[in-house]
């Protein structure tokens, strides 16, 4: 039997299945490498109580700022909460409309790898000895102490590439190869907005850097700014 298609042919249609209370994975570092027209179909998608795990809590009202400001997220895991541009979050927050698990980069990072790589959680150093510790299992390792963390698996990741070829082999510009790649690991379902599509074998093996059995679907988006070539 051939495997579907994987190509789907606008954003409201790869965002299409995504339930209330999904767990979303949501690319990009500042305003690089995020998928902003998948968060736009998501803006126009009806579901809601989501959990999004991102580096930020959102910019201004585009993107992640629209679905905050809808109500359609119920919890922000990230490690930049407070930044000026996330205005909406912190009037959400401080409203106790929504909750917010914050911790740090690497921490996030790394609890995101290790979902992609099926290890179910780690040791690290980062945290140790401050607020971050509270309620985790604490070991020494050499006389260091560090804390257990949790791999933190997403149901969808809405991720962002320059490059994809039909078969979902994906290639990122610049600095948006940031969390974009263990996002696309870490999810039961990977959705790749880029900004063009090309025939399989069109992109060399030693190019690709997030290989197709990552990911699910794959969409060029229909407004591009092209901010994930900076």
């Amino acid at each position: 039997m051939p495997a579907p298609p994987k190509v789907y042919s606008s954003s409201a249609e790869a965002v299409a299945d995504i339930p209330d209370g999904a767990v979303i994975l949501l690319g990009g570092f500042g305003g690089v490498g995020v998928p902003e027209n998948l968060l736009a179909a998501m803006a126009d998608h009806p579901a809601r109580e989501l959990t999004v795990v991102s580096n930020h809590a959102g910019f201004g009202e585009r993107g992640l700022g629209r679905l905050l400001r809808q109500g359609k997220v119920r919890k922000m895991i990230c490690t930049y909460a407070f930044h000026k541009s996330a205005f909406i979050f912190r009037e959400l927050y401080m409203a106790g409309k929504i909750e917010l698990e914050q911790i740090p980069q690497g921490t996030l990072a790394e609890r995101l790898r290790a979902a992609g790589a099926g290890i179910p959680a780690f040791y690290t150093p980062t945290g140790a000895g401050t607020l971050a510790a509270e309620g985790k299992e604490i070991r020494s390792f050499n006389g260091r102490e560090a804390l257990l963390e949790y791999a933190l698996p997403g149901d969808f990741a809405l991720i962002k590439a320059h490059t994809a070829d039909r078969l979902g082999n994906l290639v990122y510009r610049g600095t948006a190869g940031n969390f974009n790649p263990v996002m696309a690991a870490a999810a039961r379902v990977a959705i790749a907005e880029v900004e063009r599509i090309v025939e399989t074998g069109g992109i060399p093996p030693e190019q690709v850097h997030t290989p197709s059995v990552y990911v699910g679907r794959v969409v060029r988006g229909e407004n591009l700014d092209f901010r994930s070539e900076a």
